[in-house]
């Protein structure tokens, strides 16, 4: 099963909708999401406060900013929607 992760902070309007897209896709059954929040750690903090929300699919980075739908889905072999 894929990890998806999902770098975000409280707060983050964006955070929230793509968290809602990832889980749409099917968390739980197809993978799991895992969420971070940067402000627990000071280098995870410098290194995506400017790109949140930032999703990783099995250790790769595959969107940042706005939910990039389609890599998340190539990166999960859901295909296109």
């Amino acid at each position: 099963m894929s990890v998806v992760t999902l770098y975000s902070r409280p707060g983050c309007h964006l955070c929230d909708v793509v968290r809602d897209a990832i889980t749409a896709l099917g968390a739980g059954s197809r993978f799991s999401l895992r969420e971070v929040d940067i402000d627990s750690d000071d280098a995870l903090l410098a290194a995506y406060l400017e790109r949140i929300p930032v999703v990783e699919v099995d250790g790769e980075i595959v969107s940042e900013l706005m939910l990039d739908d389609e890599a998340v889905r190539l990166a999960l072999g859901l295909g296109a929607a």
